[in-house]
């Protein structure tokens, strides 16, 4: 039983830090693309979220040539 429980934690603390990595990552690169609009955007988030918007759409779509990953939302 206890063999179990040591796998067990072993499993949440190897995915804990998993998400952990990823949820930095994109804080990171979410506060670079806030610079960047302040840089050359003056502080105006539209533009590169319109632009987030679609090149996310192409990454999307590029590889399959349809949207239905979309769809799993």
């Amino acid at each position: 039983m206890e063999k179990n429980f040591v796998q067990t934690v072993h499993y949440f603390a190897k995915n804990i830090v998993i998400v952990i990595g990823i949820v930095l990552i994109w804080r990171g690169i979410w506060y670079i693309l806030d610079y960047v609009d302040g840089l050359f955007f003056g502080g105006n988030h539209m533009p590169l979220a319109v632009g987030g918007i679609i090149v996310g759409l192409l990454m999307l779509y590029l590889p399959d040539k349809d949207l239905k990953e979309i769809e799993k939302l």
